[in-house]
């Protein structure tokens, strides 16, 4: 592999920085006042301004210098053709086939897997429609109207996410909701005022054998049972439950129908994932034409990172200018502030994404990573983020960049809220960039002594994303966006963004760990260190178990 800081690029990239790093965006405004409008760029419907940024003349040159001198564009090739880059799992990536049109064909393995992907997704639209129109009828006859998601990681996030997107594509007819987490506060909290004669679940799990959704999906079919009680014929689990798996034994063993369950393949990670059959609550939500044109979206921005130059590529802008601040500025983390409430969940599911993605310190090869990877995504809609935590970007002293997404339209119009909201948005990243200067808050008739208080160091970098409204097909570009990104930075720091070794370390570690919490007996805890085992002592006593 390419020991990238011994390289001429990367020494020219930090030498660069350097230059840079002591210029403030006033300066570089005012040196290029065309800036707003030549550092931007288009991609199907997403507009970027990228000239908040802490870069000046040669800082992209040098980027993508760094970037092909990494193989970003061969590794990119090679996951579009397929070819096994998930190299702890000797796999391929294909999140990308997910979205690809029907007369496309790539083969992995001598097997055209877009004949495949849409297989599943012409039975999906089937059972979907079918649901949607009230054909299909629980165990009393009763047409649905409830779909409870049950799935974790992927399988939670990425569907509802997009749920709570394009709430606005979704019939009224059908409420979906989603459980992951494995306290059982979940599964109360979404089924409790639920009919369970009018409920759909949805279980998700590519093995069926996830702790905490078989967990969940066993107490869900208990909730049901009990809730038909003489009702519940012995097709009640079949007419009331669907699976999204690959294990077709466990799934017939559970009571579910294997005609009813919808398979994915092991190319497809779990956060890469809502666009195959995980999605199929969002599905029956928007219905199959809306899910066809968020598809789309996601395979126009493909093809965009695929054929573009990297100067003129979205995604490998965005994910150079992560690295530059993570690597040579020492940004840790990343805020993702959607102007759109109804993108609340999406700084949550990006947090999957990038962070399990990139969160590695060893290398494709084993060797240990040259710096440091993985930036710390978190965020929250806006206007409400600035009420809570923009004052530490505005005059904190962290380095945070920003990514603003904004839409010119709202899906619910009212008077000039619109207008307020993308004021807001754009009077931000100006605040942040421009700042205020001491002058400026003195000439404002500010008493001497709180100056000082009320300066704005600006020089805060960001993006400003915009597009027309938020629709199926903007989400899927946005989606791929930065699906993409991610991609292009762990192709420079050289780690496989594909795996995930200590999630499932983690799971291990818990399965082994139950019987000692769970068992009728005292448990032997010599193997465990002193602290967990003093924790499980403590547990088992409040729960009224010999310790």
């Amino acid at each position: 592999m390419v020991d990238l800081p011994s390289t001429e690029e990367w020494r020219q990239l930090s030498a660069h920085a350097d230059t840079v790093r002591g210029q403030h965006l006033r300066q570089l405004f005012a040196a290029d006042t065309g800036r707003g409008t030549s550092m931007v760029l288009t991609a199907a419907d997403l507009y970027l301004d990228y000239s908040k940024h802490r870069i000046a003349d040669g800082t992209m040159a040098a980027l993508m210098a760094v970037a092909r001198r990494a193989g970003v564009e061969e590794r990119r090739d090679a996951m579009f053709a397929g070819r096994h880059i998930n190299t702890t799992e000797d796999r391929a990536v294909l999140h990308v086939a997910l979205r690809m049109p029907r007369q496309e064909r790539l083969e992995v393995d001598g097997h055209d897997v877009v004949a495949d992907v849409h297989a599943v997704l012409d039975r999906m639209g089937s059972v979907a429609s079918r649901l949607r129109s009230g054909a299909w009828t629980g165990a009393t006859g009763k047409r649905m109207n409830a779909v409870v998601n049950i799935g974790i990681g992927g399988s939670d996030l990425g569907p509802a996410m997009a749920y709570e997107a394009l709430r606005d594509y979704a019939t009224p007819e059908i409420e979906c909701r989603f459980v992951s987490n494995i306290d059982p506060v979940d599964l109360f909290n979404k089924t409790h005022d639920l009919d369970p004669s009018r409920t759909l679940f949805v279980v998700s799990s590519k093995t069926f054998t996830t702790l905490e959704t078989l967990t969940n999906a066993s107490a869900a079919r208990q909730w049901l049972l009990d809730g038909l009680g003489s009702e519940a014929g012995d097709d009640a689990v079949a007419r009331h439950f669907v699976a999204v798996s690959t294990n077709e034994s466990a799934v017939r063993q559970f009571g579910i129908d294997p005609a009813n369950m919808f398979g994915f393949w092991d190319w497809v990670g779990g956060r890469y994932s809502y666009d195959s059959a995980i999605g199929f609550s969002l599905m029956v939500a928007i219905g199959p034409d809306a899910f066809a044109d968020m598809l789309a979206g996601f395979h126009a921005m493909d093809e965009h990172f695929r054929t573009a130059p990297l100067e003129q590529n979205m995604p490998a802008i965005q994910g150079m200018l992560n690295v530059w601040y993570n690597n040579l500025f020492g940004a840790a983390t990343h805020a993702v502030l959607p102007y759109s409430q109804r993108l609340a969940r999406f700084p949550a599911y990006l947090q999957q994404l990038t962070m399990e993605s990139n969160g590695k310190s060893v290398r494709r090869d084993g060797t240990p990573v040259w710096g440091q990877t993985g930036e710390i995504y978190w965020g929250e809609p806006g206007t409400n983020g600035q009420h809570a935590f923009y004052q530490l970007i505005h005059q904190g002293t962290k380095l945070i960049p920003v990514d603003f997404i904004g839409f010119a339209e709202s899906t619910h119009e009212a008077g000039e809220q619109q207008d307020l909201l993308m004021s807001n948005c754009f009077a931000q990243a100006k605040v942040l960039a421009f700042g205020r200067t001491a002058e400026e808050v003195a000439a404002e008739g500010t008493p001497p002594e709180l100056v000082p208080h009320k300066v704005m160091p600006g020089n805060h970098p960001s993006s400003t994303i915009l597009a027309p409204s938020l629709t199926p097909s903007v989400l899927g570009q946005l989606v791929a966006l930065y699906e993409h990104s991610v991609f292009t930075e762990g192709a420079v720091w050289g780690i496989d963004s594909f795996d995930q070794w200590g999630v499932e370390l983690g799971k291990v570690m818990a399965m082994q760990l139950a019987p000692a919490l769970t068992g009728s007996h005292a448990p032997d805890l010599q193997d465990q260190d002193s602290s967990t085992a003093a924790l499980v002592r403590r547990y088992r006593g409040l729960r009224g178990r010999p310790a």
